[in-house]
């Protein structure tokens, strides 16, 4: 029986090339030799690339007015004391890793061993991740300055005007979970438990100091006494919510749900995010000027909605520049009576959309129209805003405050990497220099061809 199931037919004979390429032995190749020994004799500078953006960080860092961090440090000339690492470079380092999305000390420390544009920036300077860590935190004023810094030096070289801004709102996650709030009562508890905790670790340090080295003991104690610290402020902002629900409770009748608060990052609240889904976070407010898209004003609140946001906004780019833009800005969600009213008495016209204009265009009702309890400020936007003219000027909000907001997002600003209001704000201020350096090379560009 004819075992084979396919009958191949016979056997050719093998043509003069197959021969050939039979008898030609194995191919050579070049393969890659990883442990082999190699001397190269080159720098950091010669390594980078001359237009890298690690290069245009570093330029932009350079020029500025570092004197708030660098007179904090005791190690000078003639004294003894270790050197301090210079503060142009950690800032350097954040703002990079800023423009690229890094938000992690840790993963930035890593970077900073591993990877060539982070390495040329260090310039054989060790940095670890607390040192890293500790300089973003710290300092909230020296943020501020630096931010108003540069804002104004564009403001002196009427590279920013000023005289049109648009604001808006951020949702941002807060490094705290759902599950970590709870009420007065169970705060109370924890509370309890956290000072016990304090009180066994110090007996233990007088009774038994062997059981652990002093290194491992005084990391318990401060890791018990911080929690302690964030379960007391955490008691404070449940009172104060649930003041806030009985004061809003009373005006509408109903009966006040209890109040929660966060363990873990007592200053979260729970927010409403464009997703339609409700998470802890934080709500970050950008204001940028219209013709140059550099922002001029941070501001981070845990306010869930923004219709108080702009009149301390105002105040502060007041505070900050001794200036109040003429012109601002705003989506619905700012357009408050009390808010337009407010911006006026600074000296700032609003220009928002009306609530409900299309609706009442189709009843037959002039939303364009005063309407009772007015003031003259109110009665001005709704007339205002009856104009092509305000609708065209309406129109550059989004390409404007929506995209900082976006370029915030891409740049990894979709949760804090901190806690607590004072250290997000120094975050949201961090990326808005970022941003604002980037733009003052660009600006500085355009001002350079413009003069060509």
């Amino acid at each position: 029986m004819n075992t084979v199931l396919f009958d191949k037919g016979p056997v050719e004979n093998p043509s003069p090339q197959e021969v050939a390429e039979q008898s030609a032995g194995n191919p050579r190749l070049r393969v890659p030799h990883r442990t082999q020994v190699e001397m190269r004799w080159a720098s950091w500078d010669e390594l980078l690339e001359s237009d890298h953006q690690a290069r245009v960080v570093w330029s932009a860092v350079c020029g500025l007015n570092l004197e708030r961090w660098l007179g904090q440090i005791k190690a000078v000339a003639g004294h003894v004391g270790r050197d301090a690492t210079d503060p142009r470079l950690l800032l350097a380092l954040w703002v990079y890793a800023t423009l690229q999305g890094i938000g992690s000390a840790r993963e930035l420390a890593r970077l900073c061993e591993k990877h060539l544009a982070y390495q040329w920036l260090c310039g054989g300077v060790t940095v670890n991740y607390h040192l890293l860590a500790d300089f973003r935190s710290q300092n909230a004023q020296a943020w501020d300055e630096l931010l108003t810094q540069i804002v104004g030096a564009l403001l002196a070289e009427n590279l920013v005007t000023m005289h049109r801004v648009a604001q808006d709102g951020l949702r941002v996650r807060a490094s705290a979970g759902k599950s970590s709030f709870r009420r007065k009562n169970r705060l109370q508890e924890c509370l309890t438990q956290a000072r016990e905790q304090v009180q066994t670790l110090r007996r233990l340090a007088e009774e038994a100091p062997e059981e652990l080295s002093q290194r491992q003991l005084s990391a318990r104690r401060r890791a018990a006494r911080e929690r302690a610290e964030r379960i007391e402020e955490a008691l404070r902002h449940c009172e104060e919510v649930q003041a806030q629900r009985e004061q809003t409770a009373t005006r509408s009748g109903r009966e006040p749900k209890e109040a929660r608060a966060s363990k873990t990052d007592p200053a979260a609240r729970v927010l409403q995010f464009s997703d339609g889904g409700y998470r802890p976070g934080y709500n970050v407010q950008y204001t940028t000027d219209v013709s140059s898209g550099v922002v001029v004003g941070v501001d981070v609140t845990n306010a869930g909605n923004d219709g108080q946001q702009l009149p301390p906004m105002l105040g502060q780019l007041d505070t900050r520049y001794r200036h109040v833009p003429p012109e601002s800005l705003v989506d619905g969600g700012f357009a408050t009576l009390d808010s337009i009213t407010a911006a006026a008495l600074a000296g700032s016209t609003v220009y928002a959309p009306l609530k409900d204009e299309h609706q009442q265009l189709s009843a037959g009702k002039d939303p364009y129209a005063p309407k009772r309890g007015d003031s003259p400020a109110v009665a001005a936007w709704r007339a205002r805003m009856g104009t092509a003219e305000a609708k065209a000027i309406l129109r550059l909000r989004p390409q404007t405050a929506e995209w900082v907001n976006a370029q915030a997002c891409n740049r990894g600003l979709r949760q804090m990497p901190v806690r607590g209001l004072v250290k997000c704000h120094i975050v949201a201020v961090l990326y808005a220099i970022a941003h604002n350096l980037i733009e003052a090379v660009k600006l500085h560009a355009a001002a350079a061809r413009a003069c060509g």
